[in-house]
């Protein structure tokens, strides 16, 4: 099999629930409770350790990427499925054919300067990312290249991405 290269995700949480001051504290955290299909095919099928992440803050103010995580392990069933006391639960689930998947994400830095929703829908060079475009809800989204570096120089990030 031959090896992929290093892919890019954006992943929004609302910052009351889960924001990048919880990740920093955690270090490393199951992405767990994602109910839409879409984003479980991503996180399940797309996603490899080592892949980078815009951490965004959504249902903010304002709404901006506030810091970079890294996906620490390949996708394995969400275990809040399978939880009767848990929000998450899916009776419709089982440990034999579990219907909802995550990864884990790891914090590797806060931006010093968030890139903030109209800032990256205002600049011509992010045209095209899915977060900037009308409609787009998704939780989770992929993020090309060229993308993912331009918000990092926005955001006056320590990383940097070749």
């Amino acid at each position: 099999m031959a090896k992929r290269g290093r892919r890019y995700w954006l992943m929004k949480s609302e910052p009351d629930a889960f924001g990048i001051d919880d990740l920093e504290e955690r270090r490393r955290t199951p992405w767990d409770g994602v109910r839409n299909y879409r984003a479980r095919n991503t996180m399940r099928d797309e996603m490899a350790i080592g892949d980078l992440v815009l951490f965004y803050h959504s249902s903010a103010t304002p709404s901006a990427v506030v810091g970079i995580a890294r996906i620490g392990s390949e996708a394995y069933p969400d275990p809040t499925q399978f939880d009767p006391r848990s929000r998450y639960y899916d009776p419709k689930s089982s440990e034999a054919q579990p219907r909802w998947w995550l990864v884990d994400v790891e914090f590797v830095e806060r931006l010093p300067q968030p890139v903030s929703l109209a800032e990256l829908k205002a600049d011509p060079e992010l045209e095209g990312m899915w977060i900037t475009q009308r409609g787009q809800r998704l939780s989770v989204q992929p993020v090309e290249k060229r993308h993912f570096r331009h918000v990092l120089r926005r955001g006056n990030a320590g990383l940097r991405v070749k």
